[in-house]
């Protein structure tokens, strides 16, 4: 991607058969999903990054997203995610017990069985401990599946052929029937629940009729409880792996953790603290979320060049994001970039979560869940990666390590 498409503003292209073009332009990738958002929607490629849901934050009806983007809202605000800090701390402390000093561990699969963990204790709230427990895991196994699904090319050929996807299709079909059982006992009596859950099945509108189907419900919900996990999992690997990698960083992250701990970390107004450093460089290095596209709905005019409506555009946060002139020697691994540089609101050149009113409504919730897992994982183990070899860059449905294999010695 970098040979191919750095230091081009606009480039025409082929992704998948079809024809696209591709903006390299952080201050033209603003206008696509800020100021002139509105002439632009879902694109057609990576169509099977959004297979869970047709309806709700997913719908192609901007009124509909709007809606349901502010019912999730107050369960994914900073002050609402506050209080599910306690039983992020203990989800993630009952994980890594499980864990064997000197036995390998598969970080990716252990990251995947945490956020799910937290998603289905935080968002859906006043299930039996047994329910929690089973839909937590089979939530694992759905995000471990979509995480390793190819976005792209052959692989993504190959891996849509009938058979091909089995694994895929099971984890997503036995979910999809434990969110469902759920739903179904609680649809007589949906106050009985809590969270993001009981605000679906109480929506409704004007004359006090549902608004969603139990199906729907179910597809929602499912949607949103993906999101939160299969991205967060990718991140929070590289960033116990990063770690290995830097005995130095290391050092001054888990003092500046113990200060958090603590309260008594310094508040410096004018930079982020160490632990929030730490996390932007890894998420500027590897975004889950890398590459994204948008098509255009009107004939439109983007910098010099016009595009005919239906024209497809690629952006990549990945390339945004290692862009020289903005982040200088932009593959090294340097937190303490972030004293200087800040991310400029006038263009795109750092969106790990997006931006515009198609940004992740995640974003605080994902924040302090990174935050607590790295706590919690750091003070009861240093991993060390089980290979000298450098893991190699999977850039399928998330941007995840290829295979992350990391033995856990006490701390």
């Amino acid at each position: 991607m970098e040979g191919l498409l750095r230091g081009h503003r606009l480039r025409r292209l082929t992704v998948d058969g079809l024809d696209a073009v591709f903006v390299g332009d952080p201050v033209l990738v603003r206008k696509i999903l800020v100021s002139e958002s509105k002439n632009y929607g879902k694109g057609e490629l990576f169509r099977k990054a959004r297979n869970l849901s047709r309806v709700g934050m997913l719908s192609e009806d901007e009124a509909m997203h709007r809606h349901y983007r502010r019912l999730a809202n107050p369960y994914l605000r900073s002050s609402k995610v506050d209080a599910y800090v306690p039983a992020m701390r203990d989800i993630v402390r009952g994980a890594v017990s499980s864990w064997r000093a000197g036995d390998a561990v598969d970080i990716q699969a252990e990251m995947c069985r945490i956020t799910c963990g937290i998603a289905v204790e935080t968002l859906i709230t006043g299930l039996s401990s047994g329910t929690t427990e089973e839909l937590s895991g089979r939530l694992s196994r759905l995000a471990w599946e979509m995480i390793r699904k190819p976005l792209y090319g052959k692989s993504a050929a190959r891996a849509a052929r009938p058979g091909a996807s089995r694994k895929l299709s099971r984890a997503r079909t036995e979910f999809r029937e434990s969110l469902a059982a759920c739903i179904a006992g609680l649809m007589d009596s949906p106050e009985s629940a809590g969270g993001y859950l009981s605000a679906l099945l109480t929506d409704s509108d004007d004359e006090g009729n549902r608004r969603l189907t139990a199906d729907e419900v179910c597809e929602e919900a499912a949607m949103m409880l993906t999101a939160a996990t299969v991205t967060t999992a990718s991140v929070m690997s590289w960033s116990l792996y990063l770690l290995s990698r830097n005995p130095l960083v290391e050092e001054r992250l888990l003092k500046d953790l113990m200060l958090r701990r603590s309260g008594s970390a310094p508040h410096d107004h004018a930079a982020p603290g160490y632990t929030l450093r730490f996390l932007m460089e890894v998420l500027r290095l590897y975004p889950p979320v890398w590459i994204s596209c948008r098509k255009t709905l009107s004939d439109v005019v983007l910098g010099d060049h016009p595009l005919p409506a239906g024209t497809n555009v690629v952006f990549s946060s990945y390339l945004l994001h290692r862009d020289p002139d903005r982040y200088p020697d932009p593959h090294r691994f340097d937190p303490d970039r972030w004293l200087t540089v800040r991310p400029d609101k006038a263009d795109a050149s750092y969106i790990p979560f997006g931006i515009g009113s198609k940004g992740c409504i995640g974003e605080p919730f994902a924040w302090q869940e990174l935050e607590v897992i790295l706590d919690v994982v750091t003070q009861e183990w240093k991993l060390t990666a089980g290979s000298g070899r450098p893991v190699r860059t999977a850039p399928e449905t998330t941007l995840h390590p290829r295979r992350l294999l990391m033995v856990p010695q006490p701390r």
